[in-house]
């Protein structure tokens, strides 16, 4: 008599025991060559520790020699994709990038402003004003410069510019360390929570000094300065780490704190790429070096 044999099931699947990581939004441009712009900003939210989000603003043609193209997306499409994860996933906190007009700037803001991103709700909201490629090529029409100094700085937690971009901005050209508190005070008065004010491009200075100020208390954040060319998605990476930090429930400045320890471990760290500027590297966190 044939008798049936047992036949096994399928196999038992172990249950998934992952935790939500905090969450932080780049609403930013990408970069083909993968050095800065949203891309910076994602791995350097992964080496942080937060899980990194995007609503992509404009389509850049680059490599590290320069930028020859850029495609900016539909200004109801950038908002489109800030309420699509906002409303499902959540942000603990938010950066910009690049902003390339004022019609841009006007649906971020408001988006934004729905879901309690920026200083008047619960999202920390990070605007970093960029205005022109690490080449010199514009990505910021003239039509935005007054949308970010009317519309987003007065809705950012902390903006954080270089010296050419406080120059577009205020007028203001800072040429040594003590002009660096006239140039914070000049973006502060736009009304955002706190000014970073970025001296890496400060000439003949042997370090790299930025100043965080929130309109009373003026917070110095010496560091060293690093003899290399290699330093696209620098600013990215600053914002983006600072970002992160705040994503955890950090305080302003000892997020800013955090981001300048990791941005100077990335520019020492920085590795050449292709014909021209190689990017400043995030890989220090994951690499056995650091296990």
């Amino acid at each position: 008599m044939n008798r049936m044999q047992d036949t096994p099931g399928p196999p038992k699947l172990q249950p998934a025991t992952g935790t939500a990581p905090p969450t932080a939004l780049t609403i930013a441009g990408s970069d083909s060559g993968g050095s800065a712009g949203m891309h910076a900003d994602l791995r350097t939210f992964f080496a942080c520790g937060v899980h990194g989000m995007t609503a992509v603003t404009a389509v850049t043609v680059q490599n590290t020699v320069g930028v020859t193209g850029l495609v900016e997306i539909p200004p109801e499409t950038v908002a489109a994709q800030i309420d699509a994860v906002a409303s499902d996933i959540g942000v603990d906190a938010a950066k910009t990038g690049v902003l390339s007009s004022a019609a841009t700037i006007e649906a971020v803001v408001e988006v934004c402003d729905r879901h309690g991103i920026g200083r008047d709700g619960e999202v920390p909201f990070v605007v970093d004003p960029v205005a022109a490629s690490r080449s010199g090529e514009p990505l910021l029409r003239e039509d935005a410069l007054d949308a970010l100094r009317y519309q987003a700085f007065p809705r950012a937690t902390l903006v954080t510019p270089n010296l050419d971009e406080v120059r577009l901005l205020t007028g203001i050209e800072a040429r040594t360390r003590d002009d660096l508190l006239d140039a914070a005070k000049a973006v502060h008065d736009f009304g955002p929570q706190w000014v970073l004010v970025k001296s890496g491009h400060l000439p003949d200075d042997p370090e790299c000094v930025d100043l965080l100020f929130n309109g009373t208390d003026a917070i110095s954040l010496p560091g060293p300065r690093y003899d290399t060319v290699h330093t696209h998605g620098a600013g990215d990476v600053f914002a983006s780490a600072i970002t992160a930090a705040l994503a955890k429930g950090a305080a302003v400045p000892d997020a800013v704190m955090l981001g300048k320890r990791f941005v100077t471990r990335s520019v020492a760290d920085a590795y050449p790429l292709g014909k021209g500027v190689g990017p400043v590297s995030t890989f220090w966190r994951i690499s056995p070096r650091s296990i």
